[in-house]
């Protein structure tokens, strides 16, 4: 890369040279055109003069006055030929310098022509409008030599000149170029040093002082907003490790709000269970050895009491697997969705072998997740759509994926049961929220809430569809799996 007081330099040369070429060659062709226009105009001039005097000669059949003034041209050298033709076009007269050029054999037309280096003149001789001969002239052009020693002159003009623009092109960048140079070295060190406190100096008042008034304010600017940069760096680094202070504090917050939940779990698993237990067995042992000595009323009163204890020790089971879903790290890996669904329906279809709906789970469907948390989740749903087709005329389950996204997809679980109202779907996955009446449809209103759960631990998301009476549609999200088997094709849209 040339440096910019070179390219200055280069450019003045330049510069100049051009406008030396163009001002010599517009004077050298110039002279040159006046060069050859004078020189014609001379020898037309001699050649009438030499036909005026010589007109007599030709009208008396005088030779040797013609030849006398033909021998007048040696005071002309650069005359290197001449001759005199009859009005018949024979040769009259002629002149000769020593080494001059051939006399024509026969005058040509009227005019002049250039032949090499030499110029040819021919002039009708005439009087009283009767043409009585024709006057010859060869003359020495001289153009090339004129032309030579333009070039040479040229030449000497044009390396003086040149050298003359060096000179003060020279003295010239110490004003103009120095001052861009100078501003050029210090944003070099400003960048290899970060040293913003650098100014570039004012040399003058033109454009480049204001040039190097911008650039020093722009130095001035950047070097405040540095300052107030690192300021905010150094705030920066305060509350970050403000924030991991606070972050281990309630990290170990949660710690210990994790270990009471663990012993609050635990208390819930032994200390709850056992009293309901004392309760069904209790009411189940007054009506087995009491049955008879109990009214019908209270037989009654004692099944509602064992129904309720079931319940509440379900709604326990639920509230317990509501929180492991919460706790604990994930162990990702390669889960078989196809297959984990079919185990699922199998163990529903053994609960209920009285019930047979159609099933349709897509081959193929892989994620990576925690296996434990995703047959849960796979659990709730397949339970939840099993429970709401019972009523349904031909109950029908699908499974399958709806689309896949760039590292994730798209999986449903379709039934054709009972369905929802969709102005409640926002309740659908909060705990202890139901959209059916337990007489219709027992349950404890926790599943979806823990379903929910578990797709969220996993980085993805779950919506729902449904029409009352036409079936409901639940909808989540998990990365691929990275042993699919075979491409997943969908098996249905979203409702």
């Amino acid at each position: 890369m040339h440096s910019l007081r070179r390219k200055f330099i280069v450019l003045v040369l330049l510069t100049t040279l051009v406008a030396l070429l163009v001002a010599l060659g517009a004077m050298a062709g110039y002279d040159l055109r006046a060069y050859h226009r004078g020189l014609i105009d001379d020898l037309n001039t001699q050649a009438a003069l030499l036909g005026r005097n010589t007109a007599a000669a030709l009208t008396f059949d005088d030779p040797r006055v013609a030849q006398e003034n033909l021998g007048l041209l040696r005071i002309r050298p650069q005359v290197a030929a001449a001759a005199i033709y009859t009005a018949r076009g024979a040769l009259f007269a002629s002149y000769q310098r020593a080494g001059g050029g051939a006399i024509p054999a026969r005058p040509e037309a009227e005019g002049e022509r250039v032949e090499g280096r030499e110029l040819l003149v021919f002039k009708r001789i005439a009087d009283g409008g009767e043409m009585l001969g024709t006057v010859f002239l060869r003359a020495d052009y001289g153009l090339v030599e004129r032309v030579l020693d333009y070039a040479g002159i040229g030449a000497a003009v044009l390396a003086f000149s040149l050298l003359v623009a060096f000179l003060m092109a020279s003295r010239m960048q110490r004003i103009v170029i120095h001052p861009i140079l100078d501003i050029a070295r210090i944003a070099r060190e400003v960048v290899e040093r970060s040293d913003y406190s650098r100014r570039a100096q004012k040399q003058s008042d033109d454009e480049v002082g204001t040039l190097v008034d911008s650039f020093n304010g722009m130095l001035a600017e950047i070097e405040r907003r540095t300052g107030a940069l690192e300021a905010a760096n150094r705030e920066v680094l305060r509350l970050n490790e403000e924030l991991e202070g606070r972050v281990r504090e309630r990290t170990a917050q949660l710690e210990s709000a994790n270990r009471e939940l663990e012993a609050f779990c635990y208390s819930v698993s032994h200390d709850l269970r056992a009293p309901l237990r004392a309760i069904d067995g209790f009411s189940q042992a007054l009506v087995e050895d009491h049955g008879a000595s109990v009214p019908e009323g209270g037989r009654r009163y004692l099944a509602r009491i064992q129904s309720s204890a079931k319940r509440m020790g379900q709604l326990i089971e639920d509230l317990l697997n509501l929180s492991r879903v919460s706790r604990g790290g994930l162990e990702r890996g390669a889960v078989d969705l196809s297959a984990m669904a079919r185990e699922v329906v199998a163990e529903l279809q053994q609960r209920e072998p009285q019930r047979a709906p159609e099933v349709a789970i897509q081959d193929g469907m892989q994620a990576m997740a925690d296996a434990r948390l995703v047959r849960a989740a796979l659990e709730n749903l397949l339970a939840n759509a099993w429970k709401f087709t019972s009523k349904a005329e031909h109950p029908r389950i699908e499974v399958g994926i709806l689309r896949e996204d760039p590292g994730a997809a798209t999986y449903f679980v379709r039934d054709n049961g009972a369905g929802f109202d969709m102005a409640y779907a926002d309740k659908l996955f909060g705990a202890f929220q139901r959209l059916h009446a337990v007489n219709d449809f027992p349950g404890t209103g926790i599943g979806l809430a823990t379903v929910q759960r578990i797709v969220n631990r996993h980085g993805g998301r779950i919506w729902a569809d449904g029409q009352v009476g036409r079936g409901a549609a639940f909808f989540f999200t998990l990365e691929y799996g990275e042993d699919r088997r075979k491409e997943p094709r969908a098996m249905g849209s979203n409702r």
